[in-house]
């Protein structure tokens, strides 16, 4: 991990950009994570739209979470931002596009031509950030995952097993061997659904849901569209890491 940047902002909040390898991130530490005290981390997953844009977003996640004690980190999704775009995606977005303007329903081979490619290249890339990130005098413990492709979330819930807590914004389409996926996670889970999410379809994200394998799961849904996340949500999803990572 190369740290490239680095700039304190006004709540104390100490934030780093870095490089590890080909992939760009930015870490956020609380002012009292320390050696002596270090901080555990949450990963949080971007959406896919590139760290710029999604920049105010995520660091109102990170502030949410210093004020908490955590430390958290993202990386850049493979294909966003200035990275190379993936093969077939550009294709499998087309297909999506002309599908959902058709109003035909979107196929399992779009779906999968889209987000398992993804799923592949991100994850090895969040459990290589993960060990760069434990490395750190200033990170240790429990380590928690936060928002994102629910379907990169899944994925790492299954076989990264120092993640000990997730939780998941629903929101986006699901090939159908996550959901085969979903039956191995056993962690507790936190998953956020805005009901009325127009680009969602709600019923595979309940039946997901139903699909996990977590003695420990709850649903957190709430009228309102893709952007209309209530604050109270967040205030609960905090809650649910402050049981788990402490």
């Amino acid at each position: 991990m190369h740290f490239t940047s680095e700039q304190r902002l006004d709540d104390g909040v100490l934030e780093r950009e870095f490089t590890l390898g080909e992939v760009p991130g930015i870490l956020w530490t609380p002012a009292s994570a320390s050696a002596s005290a270090p901080a555990s981390p949450i990963l949080l997953g971007p959406p896919p739209v590139g760290l710029r844009r999604a920049y105010h977003r995520l660091v109102g996640r990170a502030r949410h979470a210093a004020a908490d004690g955590f430390a958290t980190a993202t990386i850049e999704l493979p294909g966003n931002g200035d990275r190379p775009r993936l093969p077939g995606t550009e294709q499998a977005v087309t297909d999506l596009r002309r599908a959902i303007q058709a109003g035909e329903p979107v196929s399992d081979e779009i779906i999968n031509a889209l987000i398992l490619p993804l799923v592949d290249k991100a994850v090895p890339e969040w459990r290589a950030a993960l060990d760069a990130l434990l490395a750190l005098p200033e990170i240790g413990g429990p380590v928690g995952y936060s928002g994102g492709v629910i379907s990169i979330g899944t994925r790492l819930a299954v076989v990264e097993p120092r993640i000990s807590a997730a939780v998941l914004f629903a929101g986006s389409y699901i090939p159908p061997a996550i959901f085969e996926e979903a039956r191995q996670v056993t962690i507790p889970l936190h998953v956020l659904l805005q009901w009325d999410d127009e680009g969602n379809d709600r019923q595979a994200a309940l039946a997901l849901f139903d699909a996990f394998g977590s003695k420990e799961k709850t649903l957190n849904a709430n009228m309102g569209g893709h952007t209309g996340v209530p604050p109270f949500a967040g205030d609960a999803a905090a809650q649910f890491f402050a049981r788990h990572l402490r």
